[in-house]
């Protein structure tokens, strides 16, 4: 398969490349198994980027491979397109978490009240929960959060 890249094109593909792997190597680092499936295929971009016209956008590493350059690294763009990336995983996550986790006790009162009643809708519940949750952080973000450690404040 031929496929051809004007350099401003292979360029974009390195800066995507470059931020998919930071998603992969996330805060594991490039030693973990999902970030070394990748790295070969990393490396061949590399390998390309000077015959394609991009060799500021790698370096030799100090293991001798390839790697991104000050120009990707220091790219004030990715850095903000990463950032909003860790940004808006972070809020989904402690959405989720939370809303899971009040549903879960909720479930638990129920059963352990001996009162039966009418089962809860799990998926309904949970998608009210997790909009209470979203209304409560787009509001306030954080300042109304308080962690109780060990249940005891």
């Amino acid at each position: 398969m031929k496929v051809m890249f004007t350099p401003k094109e292979y360029a974009r593909l390195l800066e995507l490349a470059h931020l998919g792997m930071q998603v992969i190597a996330g805060h594991q680092g490039y030693e973990t198994p999902a970030a070394q499936r990748y790295a070969e295929i990393e490396q061949k971009l590399f390998d390309l980027a000077t015959p394609l016209g991009c060799a500021d956008f790698v370096t030799v590493g100090s293991d001798g491979r390839l790697v991104p350059s000050e120009k990707i690294l220091e790219d004030e763009r990715l850095a903000k397109i990463a950032g909003d990336h860790n940004n808006d995983v972070f809020w989904h996550e402690l959405v989720a978490r939370l809303a899971d986790r009040d549903l879960a006790t909720a479930q638990a009162k129920q059963s352990l009240s001996g009162l039966g009643g009418p089962p809860i809708d799990a998926d309904g519940r949970l998608r009210e929960i997790e909009d209470a949750y979203w209304d409560e952080f787009e509001k306030n973000d954080l300042a109304n959060v308080i962690l109780l450690r060990g249940g005891r404040g």
